[in-house]
Parts: structure tokens; sequence; C-alpha cells
């Protein structure tokens, strides 16, 4: 086997696999291609486990970078100068199938991770130096010191031509999903995310990097997670498959031990980040040329009694958290369901192929809610947006939770085909054209899709049922939309004052069976 790959190969794949065993320690110490390697290391899950558990055991301790000077000087434009050596890439699998590549510290990304191979029971850490990277001659990074470590890390495409994950800041990581376009983000954990006080951001302190030559894994990332109230260890494992059409599909079963230090009163377990500036249904905010602006158009849920929901997100006039109250979710997520570039015009940034990302809990969580985070915005370079579940119960300090999901990222999920799902909202003056329009009403307009509508025609008693938290609903009904297969429009007029939301509930129905999901929405009268 080892005549088969050069000494390059040997070492930036070795690094991670079986093979380097076989070159013994004193080569694998070697500092080639710039590339060294700590000490062995026994490692496992339950080592990691039992780490995170220790450290939650004594008081938190904020990891400063050595060097701190020079990385005040990597600012925004001196940290795009700074470029990973590709032939540095790490292999950790036979196949090439997850090279990675790691990210530099400066002055917006300065607390060290340190970030390990794993070959089978034993780790490595992958020593940090300079030589790693490309740089102008006077730039700063240059006069840092060895062993500084990294800010986190991506994985690559085979031809390290791009890349498909990150993992970089706090808890955060991403994958460019379905379409090679990056979106939203993910987090490990949120904690007092729309409180009062400040929020914290748990923050992962070591990665174990491990490949994998089995069928239906990708790449395993081991991750410790630290912060003033919590400690915790994860364990993601990935897969990355490609369909015919070139679309991909990235899913991801996460485990995680959570030590409670203090009590945490509002935990954001699988939490997400997203950005909605406007979108056809709040075309009176748009102040730029594009149409839409939106990573994500609205939070979908599979509630425990079967119930699927759709919430199209708001940009709203002040801060609001909307809490959908569950016992043992089946799943939810951040959706991005237009799929139309015509409807965003954007060849830039294409958020078109933003992807969605769905969770689905692989245990009972009990009471609790999902929780919407809409902050106002007025530019699409804010993360307004968050998503997550909030228990019920407060963690207390000295706890401990475990919590298994799978996290996918993907085109949009499957609905079954006895629902339709709704595929836009628009709103508009109230009361009918050519009729004096009433004060203080609002028209809402949703369109469904689906074989459910198969064979139904307008005379065929599907009906629109709708609720206000307050206000007035009137005008409302349904028909199929003239000449476009499978799809049903539903409106009606909601009528009321006051700068309080109403909250809106609606589904098309025929007797006293359900032909789409739930559509769910917030509307500000006074906005």
């Amino acid at each position: 086997m080892i005549g088969r790959l050069d000494r390059r190969q040997v070492l930036a794949g070795g690094a991670a696999s079986a093979l380097l065993a076989q070159l013994g320690d004193a080569v694998a110490g070697a500092a080639l291609d710039g590339i060294r390697l700590g000490a062995r290391r026994s490692f496992s899950f339950a080592a990691l486990k039992t780490e995170a558990k220790s450290i939650a055991g004594r008081a938190w301790r904020k990891t400063d970078a050595a060097g701190s000077d020079l990385l005040d000087k990597i600012d925004y434009d001196a940290y795009q100068k700074i470029r990973f050596k590709p032939q540095n890439s790490l292999r950790l699998d036979l196949y090439g199938r997850a090279p990675a590549q790691l990210f530099h510290l400066g002055q917006y990304f300065r607390e060290p991770v340190r970030i390990h191979v794993v070959d089978g029971a034993e780790a490595r850490e992958v020593l940090y130096s300079a030589q790693l990277f490309e740089t102008p001659p006077d730039h700063p990074a240059r006069g840092l010191p060895d062993g500084l470590g990294f800010a986190g890390f991506r994985i690559m495409a085979r031809d390290l031509k791009t890349d498909w994950l990150a993992f970089l800041g706090a808890s955060y990581f991403r994958s460019s999903g379905p379409f090679n376009q990056y979106g939203l983000s993910v987090r490990g954990l949120a904690i007092d995310t729309a409180m009062p006080g400040p929020e914290e951001f748990p923050r992962f302190t070591e990665f174990y990097l491990e490949g994998s030559e089995k069928s239906g894994t990708t790449l395993i990332v081991y991750a410790l997670l630290d912060s003033p109230r919590v400690a915790g260890a994860y364990r993601i494992q990935i897969e990355r498959v490609t369909d015919a059409r070139d679309i991909h599909r990235v899913v991801m079963t996460i485990e995680c031990e959570l030590h409670a230090r203090g009590t945490i009163r509002r935990l954001g377990v699988a939490p997400f980040s997203s950005m909605f500036w406007y979108g056809e249904g709040s075309r009176n905010q748009a102040r730029d040329w594009r149409p839409e602006i939106h990573d994500s158009d609205g939070l979908a849920m599979l509630s425990g009694t079967g119930e699927r929901i759709w919430r199209p997100i708001n940009n709203p006039p002040r801060v609001m958290t909307s809490a959908f109250a569950d016992l043992n979710p089946q799943g939810f997520g951040l959706l991005q369901r237009d799929r139309d570039f015509v409807h965003y015009l954007d060849d830039g940034v294409f958020y078109e192929r933003r992807a969605s990302v769905w969770v689905e809990p692989l245990d009972p969580w009990g009471k609790g809610a999902v929780h919407l985070v809409e902050i106002p915005t007025d530019d699409e370079v804010h993360d307004n947006i968050a998503a997550y579940w909030c228990p019920d119960e407060p963690f207390h300090a000295g706890d401990t939770r475990t919590y298994r999901y799978r996290l996918s990222w993907l085109d949009d999920i499957a609905l079954p085909d006895s629902l339709g799902f709704a595929t836009a909202t628009w709103t508009g003056l109230g009361g009918r054209p050519g009729q004096k329009r009433p004060t203080g009403t609002r028209k809402f307009v949703i369109d469904f899709q689906g074989s459910v509508f198969a064979g139904i025609g307008r005379g065929d008693g599907v009906e629109i049922s709708v609720t206000s938290s307050r206000g007035t609903v009137s005008n409302a009904y349904a028909h199929p939309v003239v000449d476009q297969r499978e799809r049903w429009r539903a409106l009606f007029d909601v009528t009321a004052t006051g700068a309080e939301p109403v909250d809106l509930r609606a589904y098309l129905r025929r007797g006293e069976r359900a032909l789409t999901e739930t559509w769910i929405n917030q509307y500000f009268p006074e906005a």
C-alpha cells in the first residue's frame, strides 16, 4: 500500500490514517511539507466526555492567544491575504474524500482552537506554524510563535478548489449544502438568546478529525465545547452524497453530552442563525433593487402530534421571539423554499441556492418549544434570525444532559403526498378592488401546492380555516389558481389596530380532512 503513495501523500494523508503508524513516530513528527504533529495520545469519545465533565467541575477561564498585539494587526484586509498552502491539506482518508485545511487566527478570530487528527484509538495535534500559510513578506502573521493554534478548519472538495464545510468562530459551523452556496449557519449550542441580559456564546476549543473508509460516513468531527456556564463533548458524523443532478445532501448525526457549571434558563439546542431582510410578503420594506433578499424564508415544524407547520419569516419592527410549544417534536428547521432566480435576480450571491437545514431528534426531547427570534434589520449583512429548541426545564448547575439529533443540509424537506405546502405569501390592501378600501384592514394571500389537489375542482368543497389572536377576519375564501396545476390560493382580510402583533393561523380543508400544512404568521397593524 505504501508503495502506491508518494511521500507527500503519506504525510498529508497518513497524519490521520493507519499508514502513519507504519512510518514510525520519528518520521511522523518531522517537519515535512510544513506539517508537524504532536505526540500520540489515546483518544475516544468516551474519554472526551470525561474530559468535558472534568472541565465543568473547574472555574471557567478565558483563553487568550499568544501574540495578541500581532493579531490586532490582522484586520479584515490583512486576513484576506492569508492562504493555507494546498499541499499541506490533511488527507483524512485514503480516498481523499475529506481533505482539511486550517483557518488562521486574526483580529476577529482571536481565541485559539487546537486541532487533532484521529488514527484509530489515538490522536495527534496538528501544530501551528507560519509555514503552513502563504502570506506577503511583511505580513504580521509571520511574527507569530509556533504552536499558537488555529481559528478553525474547513473541508475541501477533492480538487481543493472549493470547500463544502467550515467550522469557524465560537461554536458556529456551516455547509454549502445542496447547491454549493453558503448561507445560514448552525451552532453547537445557544445560551440566553434574545434575553434581557447578554447572550453567552459557547465555543469549540478543540477538534478531533477522523476520516472514514466506511460507506455512509465521509468524516467524523469530535469537539470539546466550553463557556462560563457549560462544558460539553460533541460527536458529529457527516455524510455527503451527490445525486445524478449534481445536487448534494449533507447529513450530520450529532450527539452531545452537556455539563452545566451554572444554571441556564434559556438553553438553545440545535440552534441556527440566518438572514431575512425582505421577501415577497414585505415589499414595503424593500429599498434595494432586488425583489427579495434572504437566506431563509420560513420556519418549518413537524410537531410531536404530527402537525406540519409553516411560519414565513418576518423583518419585524422590534425584536420578537415566537415560541411554538410542543412535546417531543419530530423535526424543525429554517428553509429556503423559493428557488426561482427571477425572484432574487442576484447573480453574485445567488440567494435561490441557499441551503435549507432540518433537525430530527433521535430521542424524545420532552416538553419545550421551538423558538424563532426575529431582529429588525436594514441590510443583508446581519444575521437577524435565530431558531432553536428550548426545553421547559432550566439546566441547573451540576446537571448533565445528552441530546442526539440528525441535521440535514438539503434542498427542501419531503412532505407527504397527502398535504399541500405553502409556496408563497403576499399581503396588500384589504377590501375589494374598485370599492372604497376599509381603514385598518390588510389582505393576506397564500398559495398552496401539491399532488393532494389532483382532481379537485372549485366546487368540490375546499375551504379555508383561518383564525386570529385578535381583530376581525373577513372575506375568507379559496380557489384553484387558473391554469396552474395542483395549486390553490387562499385569501382573507384582517382588520386590527394597535402596536401589538396579531397571530394568524390558516390551512385548507375538505370536510374534516386537512389538505395542507398549517400556515402561521404574525402581523403588525401599525408597522
